[in-house]
Protein backbone atom coordinates (compact mmCIF):
# COMPACT_ATOMS: atom_id res chain seq x y z
CA UNK A 1 0.00 0.00 0.00
CA UNK A 2 1.08 3.49 -0.57
CA UNK A 3 0.99 4.53 2.86
CA UNK A 4 3.02 1.49 4.42
CA UNK A 5 6.94 2.09 5.29
CA UNK A 6 8.58 1.00 2.61
CA UNK A 7 6.99 3.50 0.50
CA UNK A 8 6.80 6.45 3.07
CA UNK A 9 10.68 5.38 3.06
CA UNK A 10 11.14 5.50 0.12
CA UNK A 11 9.65 8.90 -0.70
CA UNK A 12 11.62 10.31 1.85
CA UNK A 13 15.21 9.01 0.83
CA UNK A 14 14.43 10.91 -2.47
CA UNK A 15 13.92 14.35 -0.72
CA UNK A 16 16.23 14.64 1.85
CA UNK A 17 19.80 13.11 2.48
CA UNK A 18 18.84 10.33 4.48
CA UNK A 19 19.54 6.70 3.04
CA UNK A 20 19.13 4.69 5.50
CA UNK A 21 17.14 3.50 8.90
CA UNK A 22 20.09 4.50 10.98
CA UNK A 23 19.90 8.13 9.86
CA UNK A 24 16.10 8.02 10.12
CA UNK A 25 16.25 6.89 13.65
CA UNK A 26 18.90 9.61 13.96
CA UNK A 27 16.53 12.38 12.74
CA UNK A 28 13.52 11.43 14.75
CA UNK A 29 15.99 11.14 18.16
CA UNK A 30 14.53 7.35 18.64
CA UNK A 31 16.28 3.87 19.00
CA UNK A 32 16.85 1.61 16.15
CA UNK A 33 14.79 -0.28 17.10
CA UNK A 34 11.56 1.52 16.44
CA UNK A 35 12.21 2.19 13.44
CA UNK A 36 12.60 -1.54 12.89
CA UNK A 37 9.59 -2.52 14.62
CA UNK A 38 7.45 0.19 12.39
CA UNK A 39 8.88 -1.56 9.48
CA UNK A 40 7.69 -4.68 10.64
CA UNK A 41 3.77 -3.41 11.70
CA UNK A 42 4.35 -1.45 8.01
CA UNK A 43 2.70 1.72 9.98
CA UNK A 44 4.34 5.43 10.27
CA UNK A 45 3.92 6.85 13.68
CA UNK A 46 1.87 10.28 13.00
CA UNK A 47 4.54 12.07 15.04
CA UNK A 48 7.03 11.07 12.35
CA UNK A 49 4.80 12.64 9.48
CA UNK A 50 4.75 16.05 10.91
CA UNK A 51 8.32 16.27 13.02
CA UNK A 52 9.57 15.13 9.67
CA UNK A 53 7.62 16.95 7.14
CA UNK A 54 8.45 20.16 9.35
CA UNK A 55 12.01 19.69 9.64
CA UNK A 56 12.12 19.35 5.54
CA UNK A 57 9.90 21.35 4.32
CA UNK A 58 7.57 18.20 2.87
CA UNK A 59 3.71 18.22 1.91
CA UNK A 60 2.67 15.61 5.03
CA UNK A 61 0.18 13.85 2.24
CA UNK A 62 3.02 13.21 -0.22
CA UNK A 63 5.06 11.88 2.83
CA UNK A 64 2.40 9.41 3.88
CA UNK A 65 0.39 8.52 0.53
CA UNK A 66 2.10 9.66 -1.98
CA UNK A 67 -0.60 12.49 -3.23
CA UNK A 68 0.49 15.32 -4.74
CA UNK A 69 3.74 16.59 -5.57
CA UNK A 70 6.57 16.28 -2.76
CA UNK A 71 7.10 20.29 -1.56
CA UNK A 72 4.27 22.53 -1.70
CA UNK A 73 6.49 25.68 -3.32
CA UNK A 74 6.75 23.34 -6.29
CA UNK A 75 3.45 22.10 -6.36
CA UNK A 76 2.38 25.85 -6.22
CA UNK A 77 4.85 26.39 -9.18
CA UNK A 78 3.10 23.85 -10.97
CA UNK A 79 -0.52 25.16 -10.75
CA UNK A 80 -1.59 27.51 -13.46
CA UNK A 81 -5.51 27.04 -13.34
CA UNK A 82 -6.22 29.28 -9.87
CA UNK A 83 -5.25 29.20 -6.54
CA UNK A 84 -3.38 26.42 -5.20
CA UNK A 85 -4.55 24.33 -2.10
CA UNK A 86 -2.08 22.90 0.60
CA UNK A 87 -3.49 20.05 2.91
CA UNK A 88 -3.24 20.31 6.60
CA UNK A 89 -3.63 17.07 8.94
CA UNK A 90 -6.03 16.58 11.55
CA UNK A 91 -4.78 14.43 14.33
CA UNK A 92 -7.40 12.29 16.54
CA UNK A 93 -6.20 14.29 19.56
CA UNK A 94 -8.34 16.73 20.76
CA UNK A 95 -7.72 20.09 22.87
CA UNK A 96 -9.37 20.02 26.23
CA UNK A 97 -11.41 23.41 27.24
CA UNK A 98 -12.47 23.06 30.57
CA UNK A 99 -11.78 20.34 33.11
CA UNK A 100 -12.24 16.77 31.95
CA UNK A 101 -9.81 14.73 29.82
CA UNK A 102 -9.20 14.17 26.25
CA UNK A 103 -7.80 12.02 23.75
CA UNK A 104 -4.09 11.92 23.60
CA UNK A 105 -3.97 9.69 19.78
CA UNK A 106 -1.64 11.42 17.98
CA UNK A 107 -2.46 9.44 14.76
CA UNK A 108 -3.94 11.43 11.60
CA UNK A 109 -7.80 10.90 10.95
CA UNK A 110 -7.42 12.98 7.76
CA UNK A 111 -6.60 16.44 5.72
CA UNK A 112 -8.50 19.49 5.47
CA UNK A 113 -7.55 22.12 2.36
CA UNK A 114 -6.60 25.47 2.41
CA UNK A 115 -5.39 28.14 0.29
CA UNK A 116 -1.75 27.69 -0.18
CA UNK A 117 -1.94 31.84 0.28
CA UNK A 118 -3.59 32.04 3.21
CA UNK A 119 -1.30 29.51 5.00
CA UNK A 120 1.74 30.95 4.20
CA UNK A 121 0.56 34.49 5.31
CA UNK A 122 0.17 32.86 7.98
CA UNK A 123 3.46 30.53 8.84
CA UNK A 124 4.77 27.77 7.06
CA UNK A 125 2.00 25.15 6.48
CA UNK A 126 4.19 22.00 7.35
CA UNK A 127 3.97 23.37 10.84
CA UNK A 128 0.71 23.28 11.37
CA UNK A 129 -2.06 20.82 12.64
CA UNK A 130 -5.96 21.03 12.87
CA UNK A 131 -7.60 19.58 16.20
CA UNK A 132 -11.05 18.96 17.85
CA UNK A 133 -12.21 21.33 21.17
CA UNK A 134 -13.90 19.20 24.12
CA UNK A 135 -15.04 21.61 27.04
CA UNK A 136 -16.56 24.88 27.35
CA UNK A 137 -14.23 27.33 29.09
CA UNK A 138 -13.16 29.44 25.90
CA UNK A 139 -16.54 30.27 25.36
CA UNK A 140 -18.20 32.30 23.68
CA UNK A 141 -14.74 32.45 21.30
CA UNK A 142 -14.17 29.03 20.99
CA UNK A 143 -17.22 26.33 21.90
CA UNK A 144 -16.92 22.59 22.39
CA UNK A 145 -16.95 20.65 18.76
CA UNK A 146 -14.67 23.66 17.06
CA UNK A 147 -11.83 22.87 15.40
CA UNK A 148 -8.88 25.20 15.53
CA UNK A 149 -5.63 25.50 13.62
CA UNK A 150 -2.41 25.36 15.41
CA UNK A 151 0.95 26.79 14.60
CA UNK A 152 3.62 24.59 16.31
CA UNK A 153 6.24 26.34 15.91
CA UNK A 154 5.24 29.39 17.42
CA UNK A 155 5.37 28.36 20.89
CA UNK A 156 7.02 31.67 22.19
CA UNK A 157 4.45 33.32 24.31
CA UNK A 158 2.61 36.61 23.26
CA UNK A 159 0.38 37.57 26.15
CA UNK A 160 -3.40 37.01 25.25
CA UNK A 161 -2.43 34.99 22.50
CA UNK A 162 -4.68 31.63 22.42
CA UNK A 163 -2.55 28.61 22.25
CA UNK A 164 -2.70 24.66 23.28
CA UNK A 165 -0.87 24.26 25.85
CA UNK A 166 0.00 20.45 27.46
CA UNK A 167 0.02 19.98 31.38
CA UNK A 168 1.28 17.10 32.70
CA UNK A 169 -1.28 14.77 30.56
CA UNK A 170 -4.06 17.21 29.50
CA UNK A 171 -3.67 19.53 26.23
CA UNK A 172 -5.57 22.85 26.86
CA UNK A 173 -6.44 25.72 25.17
CA UNK A 174 -6.29 28.77 26.74
CA UNK A 175 -5.20 32.14 26.62
CA UNK A 176 -1.88 32.38 28.17
CA UNK A 177 0.43 34.89 30.11
CA UNK A 178 3.76 34.84 30.91
CA UNK A 179 4.58 36.67 34.42
CA UNK A 180 8.17 36.78 36.02
CA UNK A 181 8.60 32.88 37.28
CA UNK A 182 4.83 32.31 36.56
CA UNK A 183 2.55 31.06 33.45
CA UNK A 184 -0.86 32.04 33.74
CA UNK A 185 -3.61 30.23 31.87
CA UNK A 186 -6.57 31.79 31.12
CA UNK A 187 -10.11 31.18 30.09
CA UNK A 188 -12.74 33.27 28.27
CA UNK A 189 -16.00 31.44 30.18
CA UNK A 190 -15.97 33.22 33.65
CA UNK A 191 -16.96 30.26 35.24
CA UNK A 192 -13.56 28.97 34.76
CA UNK A 193 -10.70 30.31 37.63
CA UNK A 194 -7.22 31.37 36.30
CA UNK A 195 -4.62 28.61 36.31
CA UNK A 196 -1.77 29.74 38.00
CA UNK A 197 2.06 27.64 37.23
CA UNK A 198 5.15 28.45 38.62
CA UNK A 199 7.90 27.05 40.44
CA UNK A 200 8.58 23.12 39.94
CA UNK A 201 5.25 22.86 38.16
CA UNK A 202 6.29 24.76 34.84
CA UNK A 203 8.92 21.18 34.30
CA UNK A 204 5.54 19.75 33.29
CA UNK A 205 4.02 22.24 30.93
CA UNK A 206 4.91 22.28 26.95
CA UNK A 207 3.17 25.25 25.17
CA UNK A 208 2.76 23.15 21.81
CA UNK A 209 1.45 26.18 19.34
CA UNK A 210 -0.66 29.31 18.97
CA UNK A 211 -4.32 29.15 17.78
CA UNK A 212 -4.72 30.52 14.41
CA UNK A 213 -7.92 29.59 13.70
CA UNK A 214 -10.98 28.22 14.42
CA UNK A 215 -14.13 26.95 12.19
CA UNK A 216 -17.26 25.40 13.58
CA UNK A 217 -20.20 23.20 12.62
CA UNK A 218 -23.41 24.49 13.20
CA UNK A 219 -26.28 21.32 14.17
Amino acid sequence: MSNGFEDFFRRLCSETEIKNQSQLARELNVGRAAVSLAKKKNAVPARWLLDLSARFGLNPLWLEQGKGLPRPEAAAAASDNGPYYEQIPKVRARLCAGGGSFETDGQVEGYYSFRSEWLHGRGNPTNMVLMEVVGNSMEPEIREGDMVLIDQSRSDVLSGGIYAVGVEDTVMVKRVERLPGTLVLRSDNVDYSPIHLSGDELENVRVIGRVLWSSREYR
